[in-house]
């Protein structure tokens, strides 16, 4: 599964020494007038590769590599019909009436906040029984870009010349006012500037926002996730990754004019495909003094804290049913992560890949000596990175336990922190707030915090207990940090009492002290939120100082290294993702394995030939009883070339004309390095193909009103009249 987590944001810059600004804003009136006629480098995105924004389609490229030709028409209809989800996923719009086409992994937490001890519905699955049934997802909010806004020169300009704090000021307040001026005080909108090459370019993303979501149809666990962690990021595949979500408004379905026309056709091999989603973030724009640094350091850590987490997730699951119930999706999101995290690093350890970006910089730098003029502009940003990283190495263990994996994935901790800084934060100017609390954000913070969901002690207790003392271990018992977060309390009496005491599991505490502010918080007994109140100064601490010494230059130095690749490519270049619309296109091919030459597709034939009755291979009830019903040689699954990243689970594969024909849901193994490099002859997107969703939804489910709805959906063409 691809993986999640892409709802982040990027630390806050901070102010550097006025030495680094100045070189800076220089780079920004001085480079590309430099640049006029300087050589170009030689090409180096292959074809079919790259994550690449709609307002930059490359649509040349695109014709001469697959034969598409895509317009503007073609390409604006694509758009308004891909969404977002804030749970980190992708999805598409599918029929006037706001149905919403993603991968049931990405709605599994919807699902689970609407299970009891009574009813499983990432288990058994889930079917709405009509309008009426669909149920709200909670904290689940979708959004659907309308248009992009280049504010590049504006945010520049406001904050060249400044330094320190007066810098960090000046361009938090222009990002906000450009937010503000794009979207205006429509609560149905909500605009996000992103940032592009580190910063050479901002851009207003203008999304359409629906806070009302909810669940229409998921299949079961054990049909989705079919093989389990033992096939994930592997092909052959043989799961039936979908779900149905739909949109909306004051109460009644949206209305959703754009929307995907449902094609029942198989995928043809050599078909040429486009993939529209939201990746999260890729690495291929790091040095390699970056790259050698997650390697050493970042990875490793990361991947043994999530193997020992997936262990103690495994342990507690088999206590017993509800345990198991709890704790699927944490363990899930565990395993997930674990082999990403394993794909990764194996990544960087091969000398080839942190070579071939060396290779990269040489050739760079090789063009400053030529043109003493630039060099003097652009300075030595990779030996800043170089210095950066040594702050990485000394600070990495403090922000990450401190404030990036803070709580270990505790709700609760969650929902004491946001209201900690959320009603600090909200009383401030909004350019001096976090940016995670600005204006633009405070609507979808508040849907989070405020929803209702279930909250499992148990489960609180373990993620608690096993952020405290990997706290304590990483930073060590006399660190002054862990003795402020830990006191005279061992781990697990610590996470007991504060995951069974806190009373925040109750959306109306939590909607009190929100609407109380500062005040209210400050005066409030529960255990979390005074827990929060006295430890987030140093959180706060460690944040300060992994922003000034890591992040801050880091960006700065990053931003004038891809200036300068950006002016000489002399071709377009696509941005890292930054869990934003993308545009990647390919074709369905099948991929090497092991010295073998896969095809691209799987049937319904080889699902039940992999099927044992036992898991991860086993199937459901329903499924054993269909058998006979369903065609064995329907394509269930399905592989294409587009580039793909964490985040593009749910995403639309459509062909020429624009027609859905699947759902992509992961990335085979070799993808996993596609965080740091794209090879065409080996990356791969899996996709659950329509033709395979049409066949569960008519002989597994009795799905007939979802039938109609599709059915219904191609005779209107998926498009606006008017356009």
């Amino acid at each position: 599964m691809c993986a999640s987590g892409a709802w982040s944001v990027k630390p806050r810059e901070r102010g550097r020494p006025a030495r680094v600004a100045d070189r800076t804003s220089a780079v920004r009136t001085a480079l590309f007038a430099l640049l006029i006629g300087a050589l170009t480098l030689p090409p180096r995105a292959r074809a079919e590769e790259g994550l690449w924004t709609f307002d930059d389609a490359p649509t040349g490229a695109v014709r001469a590599s697959v034969g598409l030709r895509l317009d503007r028409p073609w390409l604006t209809h694509l758009q308004r019909a891909s969404v977002r989800l804030t749970s980190g996923c992708s999805g598409s719009v599918v029929s006037p009436q706001g149905l919403v086409l993603t991968s049931q992994h990405c709605i599994a937490d919807c699902a689970q906040s609407l299970s009891g001890p009574g009813a499983d519905h990432v288990r058994d699955g889930f079917l709405a029984q009509g309008r009426a049934a669909e149920s709200h997802c909670p904290g689940l909010q979708a959004e659907i870009l309308t248009a992009i806004v280049d504010v590049t020169g504006a945010v520049h300009a406001a904050a060249a010349g400044k330094f320190g704090q007066d810098y960090v000021a000046a361009r938090q307040s222009a990002l906000a006012g450009a937010e503000t001026s794009v979207c205006g005080a429509d609560p149905r909108l909500r605009c996000q500037v992103i940032s592009f090459f580190d910063g050479a370019q901002l851009k207003v993303y203008k999304y359409r926002g629906y806070n009302d979501v909810r669940l229409v149809f998921a299949p079961e666990a054990d049909a989705a996730f079919f093989g389990g962690d033992v096939d994930n990021f592997a092909f052959p595949r043989f799961a039936l990754d979908f779900a149905f979500l739909r949109l909306y408004e004051d109460g009644q379905p949206a209305p959703t004019p754009d929307y995907l026309a449902w094609s029942t056709a198989p995928p043809k091999a050599g078909e040429a495909v486009v993939l529209a989603g939201n990746p999260g973030s890729t690495q291929r724009h790091l040095t390699a003094a970056q790259l050698a640094i997650l390697r050493d350091v970042a990875l490793p850590t990361e991947a043994l804290q999530e193997a020992e987490l997936r262990g103690r997730l495994t342990a507690f699951s088999q206590n017993d049913a509800e345990h198991r119930r709890v704790a699927r999706q944490a363990l899930f999101e565990a395993e997930n992560t674990l082999k990403v995290l394993k794909g990764r690093l194996a990544a960087l350890q091969d000398p080839a890949l942190l070579e071939g970006r060396r290779d990269e910089e040489r050739e760079l730098k090789a063009r400053l000596v030529v043109d003493p003029k630039l060099a003097a502009v652009v300075g030595d940003p990779w030996g800043e990175i170089v210095e950066a990283q040594r702050a990485y190495r000394d600070q990495y263990l403090l922000w990450r336990q401190l404030e990036a994996a803070a709580g270990g994935g505790s709700q609760l901790f969650d929902y004491a922190r946001m209201l900690v800084r959320g009603t600090l934060e909200r009383s401030k100017p909004a350019s001096e707030r976090l940016p995670d609390f600005a204006d633009s954000r405070l609507p979808l913070l508040e849907k989070i915090l405020l929803d209702p969901r279930p909250v499992s002690a148990d489960l609180e207790t373990l993620q608690l207990e096993f952020w405290l003392s990997k706290t304590r271990e990483s930073l060590g018992v006399d660190s002054p940090a862990a003795g402020a977060f830990l006191g005279k309390e061992g781990p697990a009496s610590l996470a007991r009492r504060l995951a069974t005491t806190s009373r925040l599991a109750d959306p109306a505490l939590r909607r009190a002290l929100w609407e109380g502010g500062p005040a209210a918080v400050r005066a409030s007994s529960d255990p979390l939120i005074t827990y929060v109140l006295a430890t987030d100064p140093i959180s706060r601490a460690a944040r300060r100082l992994w922003e000034d010494e890591v992040v801050g230059p880091s960006l700065r130095a990053g931003e004038r290294i891809d200036r300068l690749r950006f002016a000489l490519a002399g071709r377009p270049v696509y941005p890292d993702a930054t869990f934003s619309l993308r545009l990647s296109y390919g074709k369905v091919a099948g991929a090497t394995n092991d010295g073998a030459q896969r095809q691209p597709f799987t049937t319904f034939a080889g699902l039940f030939a992999r099927a044992t009755g036992a898991a991860p291979f086993e199937l459901p009830a329903r499924w054993r009883e269909a058998q006979s019903r369903l065609d064995p040689a329907a394509t269930l699954d399905f592989l294409t070339t587009t580039d793909i990243a964490g985040g593009g689970s749910g995403s639309p594969v459509v062909d020429a004309e624009g027609k859905i024909i699947g759902a992509a849901f992961d990335g085979n193994l070799a993808s996993i390095a596609g965080d740091f490099v794209y090879d065409g002859e080996r990356n791969r997107t899996i996709s659950v193909a329509t033709m395979a969703i049409d066949e569960a939804l008519a002989k597994v489910y009795g799905a007939n009103a979802l039938l109609a709805e599709l059915a219904g959906r191609q005779a209107a063409g998926g498009r606006k009249e008017e356009r």
